[in-house]
């Protein structure tokens, strides 16, 4: 028996001509169309983003963070709060730095009841509603229950508000 360390060339090639066609045909079984699976869990990945906007919406107030209750804001958002509309970051922001929850002299913790917070999303845009129950940490009587529904929108890949308006909130559910 003879063996030679010699490979084929014949056989480079083939197997060459072998690994370009097999890549070339891997995308061919490809689409552009997204699978129902994929949408679900994109639109599960934007309601988890959307639902950061409350939590972060509250960890902002309970610790009078006001650079962190900007983060949330397009800079053209408009704010509809009891008979004025704040427009702009910048009034959103002069508002909050006298509301209630940001008073200094106030300590109160806020939370929304898991099942009172609302989000839809489409797209790049969806809604939020959510209740805010602040609490003073001292005495944990609730001092002030609001609602916000707001518009939002994915803006350079980051959920944002873009309106908010006071709301009523509502009993039960």
């Amino acid at each position: 028996m003879i063996v030679s360390n010699r490979k084929d060339p014949s056989m480079k090639w083939t197997a060459m001509l072998g690994l370009i066609l097999a890549l070339s045909l891997a995308g061919c079984g490809s689409s552009n169309k997204t699978s129902a699976a994929d949408q679900r869990v994109q639109q599960q990945a934007d309601y988890y983003q959307i639902d950061q906007i409350e939590k972060t919406w509250h960890r902002a107030a309970s610790t009078h963070n006001i650079d962190l209750m900007m983060t949330l804001w397009a800079p053209d958002a408009t704010f509809n709060i009891a008979t004025k509309t704040l427009r702009g970051k910048a009034q959103i922001r002069a508002f909050f730095t006298t509301a209630g929850p940001f008073v200094p002299d106030h300590h109160w913790v806020s939370d929304t009841p898991a099942y009172k917070i609302r989000i839809t999303a489409s797209g790049d845009k969806g809604t939020l509603y959510f209740e805010c129950h602040y609490i003073d940490i001292k005495t944990q009587k609730v001092k002030s229950v609001a609602g916000a529904d707001q518009t939002v929108q994915k803006i350079n890949g980051k959920w944002l508000i873009t309106t908010s308006a006071g709301a009523t909130p509502t009993l039960g559910g």
